[in-house]
């Protein structure tokens, strides 16, 4: 493991620069990763629990959590019919103790070449009350290429009576193949007393997900099978599936990150065959 130059885009000393960038290359039947980081951002040794050809990796974020001012760049590059899957060691957590209500940000961009995979997985982000975060995101996507990501986001810490009633999430993912948007999905949630408690906005529920798969056409049997997962997982959320035109999306929206992570764990499960051909191996370190 290489560690790249720090950075000077930051220039104050209080804030981190964190980069990660992570390259796979198809070598015969194996899926082999590069990797160049800068703290906080660290990767554990590759795992093959499928088998050679899926590279399982978990990004570290060694500092604990994000302040305002701070930034993560994460570039992935995946080379013809290489496939991996990304997730993280832990939850992310994002602070609110920058006096100048700076965002803390995320740039990541991934580049899938022809035929290859790549699994977009991390664990929740907890964004506490009053906090700024930024998290931007571009997949290019290359012919016959695949993208799977999700993002569970809790705002507050409940357990402490926290609501997100201060603070803001402006997010902006955007997927495109041969130039052309599959899909964008810009956000951006303010905290107000309004938006906490309205019924068409957060309707005090302090968890959002999102899943997406893009790369191909989806059956509409395989959307059934989605909502199949909610009708039998989901007790307390509101949630729905969508048939994209080169994809699915599923939503959710509630009081429970677990609840939303086994939702959308089983629809990956389900869905997995239908893209890669093989079932799906959920990562060790989900394992609590």
């Amino acid at each position: 493991m290489t560690a790249v130059q720090p950075s000077a885009i930051l220039p104050q000393a209080q804030s981190w620069h964190g980069q990660a960038h992570l390259t796979y290359q198809r070598q015969g039947a194996k899926t082999i990763p590069l990797v160049e980081t800068q703290a906080p951002l660290k990767v554990q040794q590759p795992f093959y629990p499928e088998g050679s050809q899926a590279c399982h990796t978990v990004l570290l974020h060694t500092a604990g959590g994000m302040v305002g001012n701070d930034l993560l760049s994460i570039n992935i590059s995946l080379e013809a019919d290489a496939e991996a899957l990304i997730t993280t060691a832990a939850a992310a957590k994002i602070y609110s103790d920058h006096p100048q209500q700076l965002p803390a940000k995320i740039l990541g961009h991934a580049q899938v070449g022809p035929g290859a995979c790549l699994e977009w997985f991390p664990q929740e982000t907890i964004v506490f009350e009053g906090a700024h975060y930024h998290p931007q995101w571009r997949i290019d996507l290359a012919p016959g290429a695949t993208w799977v990501g999700w993002d569970i986001l809790r705002l507050g810490r409940t357990a402490r009576g926290e609501r997100f009633v201060r603070g803001e999430v402006r997010s902006h993912l955007g997927v495109f193949q041969n130039q052309q948007p599959l899909w964008i999905d810009p956000q951006q949630i303010l905290g107000s007393e309004a938006l906490w408690s309205s019924p068409q906005a957060l309707d005090e529920c302090p968890v959002l997900a999102t899943l997406a798969w893009l790369g191909r056409q989806p059956e509409v049997a395989w959307v059934n099978e989605a909502r199949a997962c909610g009708t039998d997982l989901i007790q307390r959320g509101t949630w729905g599936v969508t048939r994209l035109q080169q994809g699915l999306l599923c939503r959710y929206r509630g009081h429970s990150t677990t609840e939303a992570r086994r939702w959308l764990e089983a629809v990956w499960h389900q869905i997995r065959p239908h893209y890669l051909g093989r079932s799906a191996v959920s990562p060790r370190v989900w394992q609590r």
